[in-house]
Formats: structure tokens, sequence, C-alpha cells
């Protein structure tokens, strides 16, 4: 049995369905199984369900898990409470991985893009202690997963117990089913959906920087179904451990977004462009694209899909036919 928290959320819902697609038992650990959150799972088949609250009694010494799959976390990047943050996003995870060492388990953990700030220290996910030293993080929520990232690398150089296989995932910007809970968390894709269903043109930021035209700022847009497979293929392979991004590792326009959406929806691109809201001006991300060469030399070689392809697969097969959720 392998044990996913945040397993009514985004990315674990969709780890949740890849894992028993493929004939895995699951338990899933969350705080929304009575809410709308509680669909992304409509029809599956889990082993066990256990509230957030009870996750640490429930594990207690158990001996039945193969695996745990920590994506449970506060990941707003505008959350401002700082204690919930470290108790969610730090104690939570270290209880996880002494209890994964204690008991010989292995552990995948949700870590973040957001660990690298305004990017102008690149997006290197060398996992030395001291390059993670000169990362500067500028979310609360950033923050948090670049501390328990230092904490599992001080742990590991130290040689202090761990799980049998630990890897920490650093998500780019994730798009695909079962986001529409996450408010302005929200990919661009699934706010704008609507707008362009309903045959408005696609809004874009204007470009306040002489080296980007209007549109032209870039992001690493990874679909989740390449996350799921990301994940599956570290539990099959037990030898994998250390820090990863996982992004698509190719930079894409908001102007490629925008013809992919309408390309998508068998429309012709229409896009308006708008000031940059003052508060974004000079902390607004012009680029972000993850170097993939380290889980590529662990062994992963499955192709990631096209922004075009995903943002495909996403619209026809998913939000033309609902919403919410």
């Amino acid at each position: 049995m392998i044990l996913v928290t945040g397993g009514t959320g985004f990315i674990g819902s969709n780890i949740v369905a890849a894992l028993i697609a493929r004939g895995d038992r699951i338990a899933v650990c969350d705080r929304h199984f009575n809410g709308t959150r509680a669909r992304h799972l409509a029809g599956l088949d889990l082993a066990a369900t256990v509230e957030a609250d009870d996750l640490m009694a429930w594990l207690g010494d158990r001996n039945d898990l193969d695996a745990v799959v920590h994506m449970g976390a506060i990941s707003a990047t505008t959350e401002t409470d700082t204690d919930l943050i470290m108790r969610t996003n730090v104690w939570l995870s270290l209880d996880l991985w002494d209890w994964c060492a204690r008991h010989d388990v292995p552990l995948i953990y949700a870590s973040s893009a957001q660990v690298y700030g305004d990017g102008g220290l690149g997006f290197d996910d060398d996992p030395a202690q001291v390059a993670m030293a000169d990362l500067r993080a500028i979310t609360p929520y950033g923050a948090s997963k670049l501390l328990f990232d230092r904490l599992v690398a001080r742990e590991r150089d130290a040689g202090r117990p761990a799980p049998p296989q630990w890897a920490g995932l650093r998500f780019f910007n994730v798009y695909g089913p079962h986001e529409g809970h996450k408010g302005d968390m929200r990919s661009v894709i699934a706010k704008t959906f609507p707008e362009l269903q309903a045959g408005r043109p696609m809004r874009l930021f204007r470009s306040d920087r002489p080296d980007y035209g209007d549109g032209g700022q870039m992001r690493d847009f990874v679909f989740v179904k390449d996350c799921a497979d990301v994940v599956c293929w570290l539990l099959d392979n037990p030898g994998v451990n250390g820090i990863y991004n996982l992004g698509s590792g190719q930079a894409r326009t908001w102007i490629d977004l925008a013809h992919a959406m309408f390309a998508a929806m068998d429309r012709d691109p229409v896009v308006e462009f708008f000031d940059m809201p003052v508060h974004l001006k000079g902390r607004y991300q012009y680029f972000t694209e993850a170097r993939m060469e380290r889980l590529r030399e662990a062994g992963y070689t499955t192709p990631f899909t096209s922004l075009e392809e995903g943002v495909r697969q996403y619209i026809t097969g998913y939000l033309e036919h609902q919403t919410g959720t």
C-alpha cells in the first residue's frame, strides 16, 4: 500500500489516479473528503482515507506501507500565516521523514520551483548544501520548501538515518485536471478558459522590460500527468535518491500558451494586452526553465508532453466537459 498525502488536491489526486490505474493500493490523507475536492477521487477504489490531523497516529508502527508520497502542503504563494506554513510544510514533513527512516519506507515529497526566488541565480537543482545556501525564496511558501530541502541535505551529509529511498520534486508551472479549487493559484489555462469559451480575447500582461515583447515573458509549463509519471517511475526505481527539478525543461512564452489554447478550441487567436498591476512591477518573473539534466542522468527517459499537446488534452478532454473542479 502507498500513502499519498494531499491526495484530494491538484497534483496529489492525479498521482493517486495514476497509481491506482497501474494496480497499486492507495491510502489518501487530506482534509477535504467531504468537500468539492473529494470529487477528484470519484470512482477510485481507495484502500483507506486518513484525516490530516490523525496522520501520525494512523501511521503508528504499522508495517504495511510500501511508500509515502507526500504532496500535502500549504501551497498558496499568498499565504502569510508563517506558523501554519511551518507546521504543515516543514514540521509535518520532518515527522514523515523520521517515520519513514525508522520504518524503512521510501519517501517522495513535493518541493517547489519557488525555492529559486526571482530566478536570478538560475534554476539548477544542485543538491549540495552550499548551492542551496545561496538560494533566496521570495514567498513564505517558497521559503518553507527551501528550508525542508536544506534540512534533508543536512541529514544526508551528516549520515543520519534516512528513508531507504527519498526524492524531492521541485515542481515548476504545473497545469491540468483538478486545479479548479485553487482559486488565484490556478494555471492561466484554467483561469482564462471560460473567457475564451465565451468568445472573449486572451488578455495578457504587457511587458515593462525592453528585452521581452508583450506576451514574450516565458515559463516552464509542465503537464500534471507528466508529474504523475515521474512519481510512478521513482517508485519503480528505488535506487534513485535526491532533489530533482520537475518541469518540461523548455521555457515557452505566454503567446505560445495563448495560441495553444485557441488551437485546441479551433478558434483564431485574439490576444489583448493590459498593463501589469503596480504591485507586480519589479517582482514579476520574466523567465523560468527547469534544468532537467539530473533527472535524465538518473535514468528518466520518457519525453515530456509538449505545451500544445498538453493544452489540447486538458481542454478537449477535461475543461470542455466540466468546470469548478
